[in-house]
């Protein structure tokens, strides 16, 4: 099959949608398919910014909200341009988000979509839309267009896929998420040289949060529970891999807690890179939390750390109760609780062994059960359902 991919966010960028497409992508291409992807990023700049970025940043000063809404539907219609435009013939579309499916199924090609979460409720949980706004609700309205419109919808746990039954009495099929496990692998070769790249500290305990700084991914907490965690583990780094609006609230928190020097943040980090930040880790924490109705998916970043062998604690929310068995493949822990946090980091650095056996168990677990190749002939399926 020739199978178009589209979204109107860049691609690729920092988050786990793009590390899905850029996965689903190599496994759909193992299985003999001819793969392309469509995204905001391969528009002019120029013409990305006079139309699809600039209004809407004025229009918010205006009314907040509005630029949001205005700017995704200018996203939309210069998507669909160009989906008209292309020259390639294309079986079958797998669009990304609400707006490139309604710009994808304009172009009359099959379109299956792949729900991610929950569009509006994601843009109040950022602060970008108002909840029960005009446009909050145009947005929800959208969304529901957009799953009544596609041939197939699929969701990556089964939340979502209730969700969109409740929403828009549209029968989902619930395909996990998944990654690379050949490229996620426990390899343990190169920690030093990861940590003298990073510029952090070499012989320091360190626990590691890659998450976009962003209110439902929970990244206040693990700055909270550090104070507990170094009155018996001094030795400790607290490491951010990640950028969002938070940013600056985790530096100010920081600050007035007194823990500048034990906490590093190093940005955005490009997804080759990330495999050897999982290996250098002692632990990885997913400390995700409930925000305005947004709950964490089957996170493919902490799909990625039990890949790599990396003990892994979470929030026990969500997608995240699908992925990991407490006290058997990892550590779930009530979200928001800091002093649950401490103590369960703290049970894993006095524990080595214990760390050693939950991350070897996650792992086979990953090669079982989320290998990229698997869900390949899933969407492969999916698609061949639309054609049929």
């Amino acid at each position: 099959m020739n199978i178009l991919i589209t979204t109107i966010f860049n691609y690729p960028h920092e988050g786990g949608l793009s590390s899905h497409i850029m996965t689903l992508k190599k496994g759909l291409m193992s299985r003999g398919h001819t793969v392309d992807v469509l995204s905001f990023s391969q528009f002019p700049p120029f013409k990305k910014k006079v139309l699809a970025q600039a209004p809407g940043f004025l229009m918010n000063k205006v009314k907040q909200g509005s630029g949001q809404l205005f700017n995704d539907r200018q996203r939309q219609k210069l998507l669909a341009s160009l989906i008209k435009s292309l020259d390639k013939h294309y079986d079958v579309i797998n669009a990304q988000d609400i707006y490139a499916t309604l710009a994808s199924v304009e172009s009359g090609i099959p379109t299956v979509q792949t729900v991610h979460g929950y569009y509006s409720f994601e843009a109040v949980s950022r602060g970008a839309l108002l909840k029960d706004s005009e446009e909050d609700l145009a947005i929800r309205e959208l969304e529901c267009k957009a799953y009544r419109s596609a041939a197939k919808v699929v969701t990556v746990d089964q939340r979502i896929k209730d969700y969109i039954h409740h929403s828009a009495h549209v029968e989902a099929e619930a395909i996990k998420n998944f990654i690379d496990v050949s490229a996620f692998a426990p390899e343990s070769t190169e920690r030093e040289q990861t940590r003298q790249a990073f510029q952090l500290p070499l012989h320091k305990k360190m626990i590691f949060v890659p998450r976009r700084m962003t209110e439902k991914n929970g990244v206040i907490y693990p700055l909270l529970a550090l104070p507990e965690v170094l009155e018996t583990h001094q030795e400790t780094a607290l490491v951010y891999a990640g950028t969002g609006e938070q940013h600056a609230r985790l530096e100010e928190t920081a600050a007035r807690l007194g823990l500048t020097e034990y906490v590093h943040f190093i940005g955005s980090v490009p997804y080759e890179e990330m495999h050897n930040l999982y290996e250098t880790s002692d632990i990885v924490l997913i400390p995700s939390v409930h925000s305005h109705g947004v709950e964490e998916a089957t996170s493919i970043s902490a799909l990625e750390a039990m890949s790599c062998g990396s003990p892994v604690i979470a929030s026990a929310i969500g997608g995240l109760k699908e992925i990991i068995v407490d006290g058997e493949d990892g550590l779930l822990v009530e979200e928001k609780n800091t002093k649950a946090l401490a103590q369960s980091i703290l049970t894993l650095l006095h524990d080595p062994r214990y760390a050693s056996a939950l991350a070897l168990r996650a792992r086979l677990k990953m090669e079982r059960e989320y290998s990229h190749l698997a869900a390949a002939k899933k969407f492969e399926a999916a698609y061949q359902e639309v054609l049929n």
